[in-house]
């Protein structure tokens, strides 16, 4: 995420960082070049201007105190505009005082439009609402079929109608909605390859005829300056309510994220993170703005962890780590679970410094696929008692899992070892390393 941006911002507050103070002159080099790094990431040029202008102010008039050195106080000061440009704070859904709430979603086809309104679905069916979603794309071949397929996987009903317009569908499906008591209503609209009128007005007259409490424009972040541009066009006659910006963990540039709260007045509200049904994050300005300047985001990192761990479970687990009897059973589970929060790289890359470690180094995300062979072709019992695996059986489970016997005997090593440091935490002798009177107590 904002790989190429974080690098560039990198390099650019290198000018600054062993300055034993802060100078007009080591200011000006400094925001000279992170003026060339927004502007290669496809910035709005006016959004540029009027960052470095803030930044410039504030920094020249700032007082360095204590320890804290010049460079410090100059990536809290870009880390604060970033985050001032991006928002402040994260905008939530506006629900309506007396349901349904009827939320519309426009923007240009395949910026990731009708898979956010069944994500947005999924995420509001967790926290206990009941949406229904509308097909008023009518035009897309097979778009009424993708949002009838992806109803049926959350077990969500999808209202459309054959041989009709997007008007009248919407209607009817506000009167479905009252009379089964569905109390979000998440109506995906029709989109074109490029702006045209026909699309403008139909999206204006559905407007006005559902009166939407939300109106979400959805862009495709990798189209950088183009999104924004897009945005303003649908602002323009529709009076947007919030923007959604998918594809955030392609090579995007950071262009939209950083310039459409600014130009259209307008926040961010949702991120899409992956294809995934579950992969829609709310968004964070500040938790974005300290990711772009590789501070890392230890908080969405925690919240990812506690959306995929079951209290039960995690008890469960805990009381077999106390006991020793952690097996490859336990081990396949918690590597799932990893999976689930997303890829390793992403996962990394929210631990503050990690992302530039990771930037010229190849994550090979399909060792988890490869681990989990190894683990599936081993019998229950096996798992349950590595002791068990010797050469033969070794050699099986590398044929069966298409791997070599090396990768079989290299993770049963990591699972010997691991098992050996909690067996070593579980008896206290981590105690050694906090002093013979602690060691005596045990």
């Amino acid at each position: 995420m904002f790989e190429s941006l974080s690098e560039k911002l990198e390099e650019a507050l290198k000018k600054i960082r062993g300055q034993s103070k802060i100078t007009e002159e080591n200011v000006t080099d400094a925001l000279a070049e992170v003026r060339r790094a927004l502007l290669e990431a496809d910035v709005n040029l006016g959004v540029v201007k009027s960052f470095i202008e803030s930044v410039k102010e504030k920094s020249l008039g700032m007082e360095v105190k204590g320890n804290i050195l010049p460079g410090q106080m100059m990536i809290k000061l870009i880390h604060d505009e970033l985050v001032a440009l991006m928002g402040t704070d994260k905008a939530d859904v506006s629900f309506a005082p007396q349901a349904p709430t009827i939320i519309m979603v426009a923007g240009l086809q395949g910026s990731g439009k009708t898979t956010f309104c069944a994500k947005l679905a999924f995420q509001l069916k967790k926290k206990g609402r009941q949406p229904l979603l509308v097909a008023c794309d009518i035009y897309r071949p097979a778009a009424v079929d993708q949002l009838k397929t992806l109803g049926a996987k959350m077990t969500l009903p999808v209202f459309s109608k054959d041989d009709a317009q997007p008007v009248d569908i919407a209607s009817e499906a506000l009167t479905y909605a009252r009379k089964y008591g569905r109390d979000v209503v998440i109506v995906d609209t029709a989109g074109r390859l490029t702006i045209d009128e026909a699309m403008m007005q139909e999206v204006a007259d559905l407007k006005s005829a559902i009166r939407p409490h939300e109106v979400l424009f959805v862009c495709d972040a990798m189209t950088g300056q183009d999104a924004v541009n897009t945005a303003q066009a649908f602002h323009e006659r529709l009076e947007l309510t919030g923007v959604i910006l998918t594809k955030l963990d392609g090579d995007t540039r950071g262009g939209a994220a950083l310039s459409i709260r600014s130009v259209l007045g307008k926040p961010i509200k949702f991120v899409g993170v992956g294809e995934n049904i579950d992969q829609l994050e709310p968004f964070h300005p500040e938790r974005i703005a300290s990711r772009i300047l590789g501070m890392g985001d230890i908080i969405t990192l925690v919240e990812k962890a506690q959306s995929q761990i079951d209290e039960k479970e995690a008890a469960r687990l805990e009381e077999k780590l106390k006991k020793n009897q952690f097996t490859f059973e336990d081990f396949l589970d918690q590597m799932r679970m990893i999976k689930k929060m997303g890829s390793l790289r992403d996962l990394l890359g929210m631990l503050p410094g990690m992302d530039k470690a990771l930037r010229n180094v190849q994550i090979d995300e399909r060792a988890f696929a490869r681990v989990e062979a190894i683990v599936l072709s081993m019998t229950l019992e096996e798992r349950r008692s590595p002791k068990l695996l010797n050469g033969s059986r070794r050699r099986r489970i590398a044929l069966g899992s298409g791997t070599s016997i090396q990768d079989v005997n290299r993770l049963i090593k990591q699972f010997e070892d691991m098992q050996k440091m909690m067996k070593n935490m579980s008896r206290g002798k981590m105690a050694h390393l906090m002093g013979p009177q602690a060691a005596a107590r045990r």
